[in-house]
């Protein structure tokens, strides 16, 4: 305590509360939680539901300049894809690619099994499907 002085009453020196101001901030955080939260449930929802997926069935080397691949495809309705699929060597280089244009109607309405046979470079040691993509999704699956 000092002398002579008395403490300052806490609503001099800082000032009164404001009912209004603390129902603005609980109304605006209100509003960015739910927006928030919308784009979480839209963003999991378009990720999670992909127009085209794709998995690699089997793949044969034929001889030291060609590969055969089948990979199944799962397609919207309506949607064309792009496939791609590489051949690597034992140093996991790139020796040789395809890519495949997979039409709704491949095998049934969704996709189905894709076979491909393309050229290598050097004798292929291993295939990497590396997905599909669409004029709507960019990221290969």
């Amino acid at each position: 305590m000092t002398r002579g002085r008395t403490a300052p009453d806490l609503a001099d020196r800082y000032g009164l509360a404001r009912p209004g101001r603390r129902r603005a901030v609980v109304v605006a955080s209100a509003v960015v939680a739910v927006l928030a939260g919308g784009w979480l449930v839209w963003t999991a929802w378009f990720h999670g539901s992909p127009q085209a997926t794709s998995q690699l069935v089997s793949w044969e080397v034929l001889d030291a300049e060609q590969v055969e691949v089948s990979f199944d495809v799962s397609l919207d309705e309506g949607v064309v894809a792009q496939c791609r699929v590489e051949a690597l060597n034992r140093n996991k280089a790139a020796v040789g690619s395809a890519v495949v244009v997979v039409p709704t109607d491949a095998g049934d309405a969704d996709g189905g099994r894709i076979t491909t046979t393309f050229r290598t470079t050097s004798e292929a040691t291993a295939v990497d499907l590396v997905g599909c993509t669409t004029p709507d999704q960019r990221r290969p699956r």
